[in-house]
Order: structure tokens, then sequence, then C-alpha cells
């Protein structure tokens, strides 16, 4: 059985081109190799090419598994498998798409991947999304001079088109965020335009129809029409332990829809799941740690010195709050006091998902392979601050919810301006133990507030791996530069997961529908 070939646009750290990549067929074969995989950011590029790496052996190395576990420094890949380095650095480009040098290449990679694949190609990716969401338009709203029309990341998504004009692929995946929807230039939706360019891409009409993957109701046509809000894909539905929503856009080359027969829709979706998985899932079986503390001294004695001094600083605030709320900081204040070992600021230590785990999702983290974990390092905080993350980690174990800013006891709000306003309701939000996390972000990657991890007793923010243990990033994948930059990629990915059952539809879509010709029948009236 013949593969698929991928060219993976805008593609991060490759959420979405792992979990394509691991979709097997009815052999037992991966049904998608990835061709090309483009990506600007240089620390991003850096993981993606690793991984490209990875994916071409059939065996982890022994250098990856030490550089993994952090018992070694990065060696020279090439050394360690020079075919296969070599493939990795075609695979994954380090370029900017809508430069002329991108351009180039990426055209002489579209003319060899019609050779091989012909129409047995998959387009996937998404343009960078900061225009399009509503925080990001809430910033720009404040920049003096700011005009939406010229903001080039508005239109980065034609970059895209230009590549599905080109390849005509038979299938197309498109991801962004629900700010999408609302989006506007010039008194029009953006997605209303984008829409309307992607169905006609290269000037063809209706050469492609747009299809959400979820339905609400059963019996739509394929060819049938669908509102914009058909399209928003809730991650929490589909096994991820993270209520993350974007918009994802399936489209499907007209012949090939049509080739499927009408009325087929339902038979292409993944279903929703009876059960959301929690956040603590997949984070209470990784190693417990602390924070650091911001410009004082670093160690074991003084960071706990100063989180009990903050804890009993909360239990003198909390006096007059609900019981509930009491029990929990009076019992997390009595395990900490009599915390018989250190807690670390970083670990490698070797950890596996436990039972409380779904067995899918499990599996699909764990590397029995693997003699440690990676990017598990915490960041420092302030001392003040380590009283309001154990305030709001205790108040969501009673209250099964995160304090807004009105709930947080006087003595414990921080000095900011717009504290009491209810702009920054959520400034400082606790994850809830019993409930997916909320949408994981780049924003991680600033001071962690939005980010607190749900257990009191360790003060903090999430860690990288923890925040790819909610994208559903397997434990192998290695996220390489600075820890900002770590952050960044995870907040900007697609769940892998995810992306592996998005991956499934498209399988069945490509393989109910007999690629034989691109003569496009008349769309019926």
């Amino acid at each position: 059985m013949e593969d698929y070939g991928i060219i993976d646009l805008f593609a991060g750290p490759g959420g979405l081109g792992e979990g394509f990549s691991r979709q097997l067929n009815t052999s037992g074969k991966r049904a998608f190799r990835i061709y090309r995989s483009v990506e600007m950011d240089p620390s991003a590029h850096s993981t993606l090419r690793l991984r490209a790496f990875l994916r071409t052996l059939d065996a982890i190395p022994e250098e990856y598994l030490d550089f993994h576990a952090g018992r070694s420094s990065e060696p020279d890949w090439s050394s360690v498998n020079k075919a296969a380095w070599k493939e990795a650095c075609a695979e994954a480009l380090c370029m900017e798409l809508g430069k002329r040098e991108t351009t180039e290449i990426l055209s002489a990679a579209i003319t060899q991947a019609k050779k091989k694949w012909g129409d047995r190609t998959v387009v996937i990716g998404g343009p960078p999304c900061q225009a399009y969401s509503l925080a990001g338009r809430s910033r720009n709203k404040g920049i003096q001079g700011y005009d939406a029309a010229a903001d080039h990341r508005h239109f980065l998504f034609r970059e895209y088109l230009n590549v599905l004009a080109s390849l005509k692929p038979a299938v197309f995946i498109m991801e962004n965020v629900k700010g999408l929807l609302s989006s506007s230039v010039n008194d029009q939706r953006v997605f209303d335009l984008l829409m309307q360019d992607l169905r006609s891409v290269g000037g063809e009409k209706d050469l492609y129809t747009l299809v959400p993957l979820t339905l609400k109701s059963e019996g739509n046509d394929l060819l049938g029409d669908w509102k914009p809000s058909d399209f928003i894909i809730r991650a929490e539905e589909h096994g991820i332990p993270q209520a993350r929503h974007r918009v994802i856009l399936l489209g499907i080359r007209r012949d090939v829809a049509q080739n499927l027969g009408s009325g087929g829709a339902e038979n292409f979706r993944f279903a929703a799941q009876d059960k959301p998985v929690p956040a603590q899932a997949v984070l209470a079986s990784l190693p417990r740690l602390r924070s650091g503390l911001s410009k004082e001294t670093n160690s074991w004695a003084n960071w706990h010195k100063a989180a009990l001094s903050e804890m009993k600083r909360v239990e003198k605030a909390v006096r007059k709050e609900p019981a509930a709320l009491r029990e929990q900081v009076a019992l997390n204040i009595r395990i900490f006091s009599e915390l018989d070992e250190e807690l670390p600021q970083s670990s490698s230590a070797t950890s596996i998902p436990g039972n409380e785990c779904p067995p899918k999702l499990r599996d699909w983290l764990h590397t029995p392979a693997l003699r440690g974990t990676a990017n598990h390092h915490s960041r420092g905080h302030m001392r003040s601050d380590l009283g309001r993350y154990f305030f709001a980690a205790a108040f969501a174990g009673a209250h099964d919810r995160s304090p807004k800013a009105s709930e947080f006891p006087e003595a414990l709000a921080p000095d900011h301006q717009n504290w009491t306003t209810g702009v920054f309701a959520d400034r400082f939000r606790a994850q809830v133990a019993s409930r997916p996390s909320t949408t994981v972000t780049s924003h991680i990657s600033k001071d962690g507030h939005y980010f607190i991890h749900p257990d009191p007793l360790q003060c903090r923010s999430l860690t990288v791996r923890e925040a790819a243990r909610l994208q559903t990033f397997p434990d192998d994948y290695l996220f390489l530069g600075n820890r900002t930059q770590q952050y960044v990629q995870v907040g900007n990915a697609v769940p892998p997961l995810l992306a592996n059952q998005i991956a499934d539809v498209v399988l069945a879509i490509l393989e109910n529908a007999p690629l034989k010709s691109r003569k496009i029948q008349p769309k019926a009236a």
C-alpha cells in the first residue's frame, strides 16, 4: 500500500506533522510521509529537524537517549547517522514563506512531490495567529497608527494559498485560532475572505469544498454550506487534557469529494469522547519540583523558608473565608512542614504516565526506551508570588475552579494598576487537577501566572514538559532552544494526538475516494 506525501507549512515544532506521521494504514505502516516542512523560527526549526531525524530511523539511537535524559551534550547528529541527518535537513526547512529563495526551493519540492505522489498529496499547517487572535487584536488597538489592512500577518495565509494553487493537493488542513472568526479588515471578515480564496484556489472556481471535522447534526452533505462556528474543534472533547478551541478547516478537492458521494460527511468524523481527560492525568506522574526564587539565594533551605512564610501569610489572609478553603490551606501547610525530602528545581528522573491516564493517551505519551524526563525545569518566581500561587492552587483544590482577582484576599493582592478593574480577572490562574487545563498558549513563556501548577506544595508555574504533556507531545519529543523559546514552541503547536485523529479522517477520505482524475464536475444547482 502506497503512502501519501505531506507538505507542512508554518510547521512550528511539528505538532501537526507528528500526528500525521504516526498515522498507520491498514497494513500497519505509516500512511503519511512528511516530504517538506517549513518553519522560519530557528529554535522551532531545530526541534522540527531533530524530530525529522528521529523519524527516519528504525530505532532511537543511544546518543539521542543520553542527550534526551541530560546525560550528555548534543552530539553531531551527522556522525550518528549521516544519511538520516541529510534527509532530515532536506525535509525541515528554516525559511520564511514569501521570500524569493523560499519560493524557489519550495517550487522545486512541489515539482518533486507531484512526480512522487501525484494526487496522493496533502498540505497541512496554519499561518501565524497573532493578528487573528482576540488577545493580539486587543494589543494592536493600543498601538498608535496600527492599520490592520497593512499588517502582513493578516495575509500570510496567501502564501499557503500559493502552495495550494501550485500543488492542488487532494486534501488540505488549515489550523488557526478561534479569533479568526471575528477578525475583520476594512469591514470585511477575514474568515469570509479566506473561505472564498480557499474554495477557488488559483482562480479555479469551486476547486475545493470546505468541510468541518465535526458535525452538529446527521445527514449533512459533504458539498453543503456551513456556519463559521461549525469549524471550531474543542480539543477536550477528543481526549486532549486541555480546553483548546481552534478553527480547523478541512479542504477536499471537489472531484475527490464527489467520488465520496453525497450525504457521506458523517462517515469521516472523529467522535467526541464521553469523559474529558483531567490535567492531573498527565501531570501527576511527573517528578515534583519547587520553583526558584527570583533575585534571592536559590537553595532548597531558603526556598522552603520563604514558601512556608508565604503559606502562613495566606493562612492568616483566609481566616474569614469558607471552611473548605481554610481546610485546604491548613492541610497543605501541615504536609509542607513535614516534607522529608527536598524538592529539586529540575529533574530528569524517568516518568511514566500513571493509571489515571487513559490507556490510549498513556501509550501515545510513553516511550519505554527513555532514560529520563526532558524539558522539566521550573522557573524562578518572586517571593510574594509564591503565596499567590499557593492560594490559587489551594482555592482550586477547594472549589474545583481557579479564583478570580476579586476573590483574592486584599492582603494577597499584587501591586497591579488594573487588579480591581476586572480587565485581568484571571491574572493568577491555577490549573484545576480534576479538569482539562485551560488553553496552553505562547503566553506561558512570559511570567507563568496563567499556568499555575495544581499542587499547592510546589508553588510554581508549569514546566515545558508539563505544558507539552497537556499538548500531548510524546515524552520522547525534545524541545530545543532556550526555555522561553521552548515554551513558545509548545504553546503555538497543534496537539499531536488531536492531529493524529485529524490524520485518521484524512486517510479515510483518501482511501474511500479513488484518485482517478482531476476533471472537476460542475457544481449542482
